[in-house]
């Protein structure tokens, strides 16, 4: 992939009336009428424990893609660090301001700001999905981050490596429109994180997580910025 992906979930009334109400049933449907249920309840509360510990590990300024309703971003700037949120949903992008965090409604795919300045790069709750190609994926966030920079992944709690077109669902059958969707496992993410340093893997909570470094560039190279990111753009 190479062009950035349609705004898939931008229309999609299940998910915006789920995130309004903070609670399911929402899932993904294949098109085999397979369906994975999705956390609503948890993405629209505080930052867990769980959360938190991956919030720990974070570097520098803090970009979150696909933040959804803005635990993160929230629970980052009541820490007072540098921190945004992009998602294509404007429920989720209202919703995150509403936390008291910075949100713009973006794709990863499309120019954002601070690239290549940011510190980490969060890809928490599936997001690794996010396109239906890991690789292309990858290869943005490597360009978001600074030499060196921190990619923190959570991966599906079991060997999968998985893409396929879904719909958004709720417990009405409405639908939101098609879209590309991956589901990796830890084992798969790693099998595409060519050119990236292993930082570490763990499990929580029945979560599973994984940490990547990008390249870094020489030594001779200007120190970013951090607190710079984002003082250029107004967030929604």
């Amino acid at each position: 992939m190479t062009t950035s992906p349609p705004l898939a979930w931008t229309g999609a009334d299940p998910y915006a009336a789920a995130l309004r109400t903070g609670r399911g049933p929402l899932f993904l449907r294949r098109t085999d009428g397979w369906l994975l249920p999705l956390d609503v309840e948890r993405w629209c509360a505080r930052a867990d424990p769980v959360d938190r510990e991956v919030l720990d590990r974070c570097e520098g300024a803090v970009l979150d893609v696909g933040c959804g309703p803005g635990r993160l971003v929230a629970e980052l700037a009541a820490r007072g660090r540098t921190v945004l949120g992009i998602d294509v949903s404007a429920a989720a992008v209202d919703h995150t301001v509403r936390l008291g965090g910075q949100a713009l409604r973006r794709s990863v795919f499309e120019p954002l700001p601070g690239e290549g300045r940011w510190g980490t790069v969060l890809l928490m709750d599936g997001n690794v999905g996010i396109g239906g190609d890991p690789r292309d994926l990858l290869d943005r966030v490597a360009r978001l981050l600074v030499p060196g920079g921190l990619l923190l992944v959570e991966t599906a709690p079991m060997d999968v490596d998985e893409r396929a077109f879904v719909h958004l669902t709720d417990a009405h059958e409405a639908v939101g429109a098609p879209f590309l969707w991956a589901r990796l496992g830890t084992a798969a993410l790693l099998g595409y994180a060519w050119g990236w340093e292993r930082a570490g893997q763990w499990a929580a909570g029945g979560r599973r997580f994984v940490a990547l470094r990008s390249r870094r560039a020489s030594s001779s190279a200007e120190p970013p910025k951090s607190t710079a990111v984002i003082s250029s753009q107004r967030a929604r």
